[in-house]
C-alpha cells in the first residue's frame, strides 16, 4: 500500500475517534507549549539581564567586603586606591532600608548613598533636578534624590523638586528625581532613594564602606585595574580571599547567563516529561486501538496486506498523533508568549530552533511510544484476528 494511502486511513482514524485523539494529544500540547514558554522566558531575562548590566558600563568594577567582623575599607584607604594605574574613579557606597512619610502617606524604599561620581560610574541619569553634590556632603545636607517609582508612590506624581520627606523620622528636602531604569531580578531600580553619603552615615549611625563602585579608564584597563584591586585587597586581608569580592560586569554577566541557563534548563526537564507522559498516553490509545481493530487487521492480512504494512500504518498513526499535538502546542506556545508579554509584562523570546527541535521531539516521541503496539499489531495471526469478538 503507498504510503499517501496509509497516511490517509491514519488521519481518518484519528478524524472518526476525536475527542479520544485530542485527549491523546493534549499530553503532547502541554508539554511542547511548555518547553516553547519555559526555554523563551529563560531566553528572555538572559536578555533583559545582559541589557541591564551592559547599560552599567563595560569599564564598572564592585568590590564587596564580606563578613560583619571584616575590617572595612577607611576613606583614606580609598584615595590610596584611585592612584592605582588603570583606576579612573571610586565611589563608595552604603546602604540599607528606609522608612518614608510624605503627608499622610508612608512607605519604605531602598536607600543607598554615595557621592557625585556615582552617576557617571554606574551610568545613572537624573531626569529633574540635580543630583548630589560636594558641597551636599562636606555640610551634611538633608538632601536627596529620588527614583521616579518612590515618587509616585509617595506624592503621585514625579515632579517632587523641592518638596519635602521624612526619611527614618528627618525632614530631606529631594533635590531631584532619577530616571526610570525599570525592573531586574532584585526588583525595581525606581524604587529608591539616593543621599550624600555623610549624611546617610549620620542618619543609619554606620560610617563603614564595604561596597565601592570603581570606573576603569577604559574596557581595556579592566583586566590591569582588578589586578591592582587584587594585590591591595590580598595585603590588607592577609591572603583571605572569603573577606572581600571583586567582580566586573563581563564577570557579572557571566554568572548570570549560567544560573539562567540552569534554571531554563531544569524547568525545560520538568516539562519534557509532560511530555514523556503524553507518548505514554499514545502508546496506551495505540494498543486500545489495535484491540478494537484486530479483525480489521485480520482482514486486511487474509486479503494479502503485508505485516510491515500494518506496523507502518499504526506507526504513522502514532506519529500523526503526536505530530498534530506538536502543532497545536507550538500554537499553544505562541499563544502563552503573546499573553504573557500583554498580561504579565513577560518577555518571551521564542527561537525557531527551540520551535523545530520541540516538534521534532514530539514526531520521535510518537515514533517511539508507537513501536510497541505497531509491532503488536503486524504479528496478530489472521485466522485469530478473523475469530476475535
Amino acid at each position: 500500500m503507498r504510503l499517501s494511502k496509509l497516511l490517509k486511513v491514519a488521519m481518518s482514524s484519528v478524524w472518526n475517534n476525536k475527542m479520544r485523539s485530542f485527549l491523546t494529544m493534549l499530553g503532547i500540547i502541554i508539554g511542547i507549549s511548555s518547553v516553547i514558554i519555559l526555554v523563551g522566558m529563560g531566553e528572555g531575562t538572559k536578555k533583559k539581564v545582559t541589557e541591564q548590566i551592559e547599560k552599567l558600563g563595560t569599564n564598572l568594577i564592585t568590590v564587596s567586603i564580606t563578613g560583619n567582623r571584616t575590617s572595612p575599607i577607611s576613606e583614606q584607604e580609598i584615595e590610596e586606591l584611585k592612584t592605582k594605574p588603570g583606576i579612573k574613579e571610586i565611589a563608595p557606597s552604603i546602604s540599607g532600608n528606609a522608612n518614608l512619610k510624605a503627608g499622610d502617606k508612608s512607605g519604605t524604599a531602598s536607600l543607598e548613598a554615595s557621592t557625585p561620581n556615582y552617576t557617571s560610574i554606574r551610568k545613572v541619569n537624573v531626569s529633574q533636578g540635580r543630583f548630589i553634590s560636594q558641597r551636599d556632603i562636606d555640610n551634611r545636607f538633608k538632601v536627596l534624590v529620588i527614583g521616579p517609582e518612590t515618587a509616585t508612590n509617595m506624592f503621585e506624581t514625579t515632579n517632587v523638586v523641592g518638596k519635602t520627606m521624612y526619611v527614618n523620622g528627618i525632614e530631606f528636602t529631594i533635590i531631584g528625581v532619577l530616571e526610570s531604569q525599570g525592573t531586574s531580578n532584585a526588583g525595581s531600580n525606581d524604587d529608591k532613594i539616593i543621599l550624600p553619603i555623610s549624611t546617610a552615615q549620620r542618619l543609619l549611625k554606620n560610617s563603614t564602606i564595604r561596597t565601592f563602585y570603581i570606573e576603569a579608564e577604559n574596557k581595556d584597563k579592566v583586566s590591569e585595574a582588578m589586578a591592582y584591586l587584587q594585590l591591595f585587597l590580598n595585603k590588607k586581608y592577609n591572603n583571605d580571599t572569603k573577606s572581600f569580592r571583586v567582580m566586573n560586569q563581563t564577570t557579572l554577566l557571566e554568572t548570570a547567563n549560567a544560573t539562567t541557563e540552569s534554571m531554563t534548563t531544569m524547568l525545560s526537564g520538568i516539562a519534557a516529561i509532560s511530555l514523556v507522559v503524553g507518548g505514554i498516553g499514545i502508546m496506551n490509545i495505540m494498543l486500545v486501538s489495535v484491540i478494537e481493530r484486530t479483525r480489521e487487521i485480520g482482514i486486511r492480512k487474509a486479503i494479502g496486506a503485508k505485516r510491515r504494512t500494518i506496523l507502518l500504518q499504526f506507526l504513522i498513526e502514532a506519529a500523526t498523533i503526536s505530530s498534530l499535538g506538536g502543532i497545536a502546542g507550538v500554537l499553544t506556545g505562541y499563544l502563552g508568549a503573546y499573553l504573557g508579554l500583554k498580561y504579565f509584562n513577560t518577555t518571551i523570546l521564542i527561537s525557531g530552533n527551540i520551535v523545530l527541535a520541540a516538534f521534532g521531539f514530539s514526531a520521535i516521541v510518537g515514533i517511539i511510544f508507537g513501536i510497541y503496539p505497531a509491532n503488536k499489531a503486524s504479528k496478530l495471526n489472521p485466522i485469530d484476528a478473523l475469530r476475535f469478538e
